[in-house]
C-alpha cells in the first residue's frame, strides 16, 4: 500500500504462471509430452516446429491474473480488494 501512495502512473497487479521449454527430438516426443501437459492441467501447452525443424514443447498452465490498480496515481480499488488480490495471486502461485 505504501508503494500504491508514492506510484505517480498505472500500477498493475501482475501474475505469470509457469512455463516450461522443452526441446524434443522428434514430433512424437513433443505429442507425448503435450498429452501429458494438458492431461496435468496445463491447458495452454503448445508444440513450435521452427523453420530449420527445432522442435520446441511449451508446459503453461492458465492460472494468469492481471488488474489494473491505479491509473495516473490515482488508487482505483479499495485496500480490502488489493487484500483479496493478493490473496488469489498466492492461491495462483500455489496451484502452479
Amino acid at each position: 500500500m505504501t508503494a500504491l501512495a508514492k506510484a505517480t502512473g498505472d500500477v498493475v497487479l501482475k501474475f505469470e504462471p509457469f512455463v516450461l521449454h522443452v526441446l524434443c527430438q522428434e514430433l512424437q516426443d513433443a505429442q507425448l509430452l503435450h498429452s501429458v501437459a494438458i492431461d496435468s492441467g496445463f491447458r495452454n501447452s503448445g508444440i513450435t516446429v521452427g523453420r530449420g525443424g527445432k522442435i520446441m514443447m511449451a508446459v503453461r498452465s492458465t492460472h494468469c491474473l492481471e488488474v489494473p490498480l491505479s491509473h495516473k496515481g490515482k488508487l482505483m480499488v479499495s485496500e480490502e480488494y488489493i487484500e483479496f488480490l493478493i490473496h488469489v495471486a498466492n492461491r495462483k502461485m500455489e496451484e502452479n
